[in-house]
């Protein structure tokens, strides 16, 4: 008979998939306003100023309402097959990492799960996508 500790891990991701799909489908509303209104200027830690989709932004700001992730939570820019792309960290161990496309639409999930290879849509995104940049990283303590 599983213990208590399997059904709190099992509780916490079917949470996580329904705070994502929640997020997800509240923000591809979005995906009709013109491309000048769709960037927001983000100060990162290094001070450095970067333009993102303000969907994206959204998501982070989702983010930062929850309790600190642990590891804490980051999203990274990527170029991957000639598209601009943002990888979403997970709140634990065992949880995906989400890759969205610009417009926030769900491209896959190249990492993070029980094996660490995602969801298997995308095998190819460590060999081939390109590090942009950090765009955020949640630095409360």
């Amino acid at each position: 008979m599983p213990n208590k500790l399997f059904y709190k891990y099992k509780y916490m991701k079917i949470v996580l998939l329904l705070l994502s799909f929640t997020i997800l489908v509240s923000e591809t509303c979005d995906k009709k306003k013109k491309q000048d209104k769709n960037e927001t200027t983000v100060v990162t830690p290094s001070e450095e100023q970067v333009s993102i989709p303000t969907c994206i932004q959204s998501k982070i700001d989702s983010i930062k309402k929850l309790s600190r992730f642990n590891p804490p939570a980051e999203v990274n820019e990527y170029t991957y097959k000639n598209k601009r792309v943002f990888l979403f960290s997970s709140d634990c161990c065992d949880n995906f990492n989400l890759l969205f496309d610009e417009n926030c639409k769900y491209v896959c999930a190249p990492t993070g799960g029980i094996t660490g290879k995602g969801d298997m849509s995308c095998t190819d995104f460590t060999e081939k996508a390109k590090l942009v940049k950090l765009i955020w990283k949640d630095d409360r303590k």
